[in-house]
C-alpha cells in the first residue's frame, strides 16, 4: 500500500449531507446526533469521578527533552558496511545493528528484533485495513449521491475527491487517490487538464522525432517523451511511478 497524505485522508472524511440540513453550532451531523428519549450518557456520571479536570499540559523541559530525542535519533551519522563507510540515520543504524546481531544467533537480539517486527506490522496492517475501509464507505456514499442528485435533476458542490478517482482494488486490498483531492490539487489539476491537448502534440512530436535513424540529441528528446507520457498518465488518472 502507498502511504497516503494527511490532506488525502482528511478529504475522505468529507461526506454527503442531506439536502437543507447545514452543520454548525447547535446542529451536529445527523449521524452522531442522539436519539429521542436516549440519553446521551446512559450510564451517567461514575461515582466519585468529581469534577472534570483538564489534562495538564506538557511542561517545557518534557518538550525539549523530546525534541532532542528526536533530533538524535533522525542525526545522520556513518556506520562501515560491507561496501565502505555510508551515511544513515541514528534510528537506522540501531535498527540495522539490532538486525545484524539477531543474524548472528544472538537469542536477546532475535527475540527484540521479532517482537519489533511483528509489531510494526500490526501496526502497519491496522493503519491499512483502516485506509481501505475510509476509502471504500467514503466512494459508496458519494457515489449513491451522485445518482441521486442526477436522479433528482439537482446540483451540489463537487467532492473532493471525486469518487471516480478514488481506486480500490479488492483482490490486492489497496485503495489510491489518482485525481485532485483538495482545492489547490483542483486548481493546479484544472490548469493541466486545460494543457492537455498540447502535451499530446508534443508526445506525438516526440515520437515522430525518435523514429528518425539519425535523431540529434536522442537521450534528451527520450527525457522530455518520458516527462510528457508521465504527465498525461496522470491526468488520465493512471499511475505515474
Amino acid at each position: 500500500m502507498s502511504e497516503e497524505s494527511s490532506e488525502h485522508r482528511r478529504a475522505l472524511s468529507r461526506r454527503p449531507v442531506p439536502d437543507g440540513y447545514v452543520v454548525g453550532y447547535g446542529k451536529p451531523p445527523v449521524a452522531s446526533r442522539f436519539r429521542k428519549g436516549q440519553s446521551g450518557n446512559p450510564a451517567g456520571r461514575p461515582r466519585g469521578s468529581g469534577t472534570m479536570k483538564a489534562s495538564p499540559l506538557p511542561s517545557p523541559q518534557e518538550e525539549r527533552l523530546k525534541a532532542i530525542v528526536l533530533a538524535e535519533a533522525y542525526r545522520t551519522i556513518q556506520v562501515n558496511d560491507a561496501n565502505g563507510p555510508i551515511s544513515m540515520p541514528m534510528a537506522q543504524a540501531v535498527i540495522r545493528s539490532l538486525a545484524v546481531n539477531a543474524a548472528k544467533g544472538h537469542h536477546r537480539a532475535q527475540r527484540q528484533f521479532a517482537e519489533l517486527l511483528a509489531t510494526t506490522e500490526r501496526e502497519r496492517r491496522r493503519k491499512h485495513e483502516e485506509w481501505l475501509d475510509v476509502a471504500l464507505t467514503y466512494k459508496l456514499e458519494w457515489e449513491q449521491e451522485l445518482e441521486r442528485r442526477a436522479r433528482l435533476g439537482i446540483g451540489g458542490p463537487e467532492p473532493l475527491p471525486h469518487p471516480d478517482h478514488v481506486r480500490i482494488d479488492m483482490y490486492a486490498g489497496t485503495a489510491r487517490i489518482v485525481g485532485p483531492a483538495t482545492k489547490q490539487e483542483k486548481a493546479r489539476w484544472d490548469l493541466w487538464q486545460a494543457q492537455k491537448p498540447l502535451l499530446e502534440r508534443e508526445l506525438r512530436g516526440y515520437v515522430r522525432r525518435l523514429r528518425r535513424p539519425d535523431c540529434p540529441d536522442r537521450r534528451a528528446i527520450e527525457r522530455e517523451a518520458d516527462r510528457t507520457r508521465r504527465a498525461l498518465a496522470w491526468l488520465n488518472g493512471g499511475s505515474v511511478e
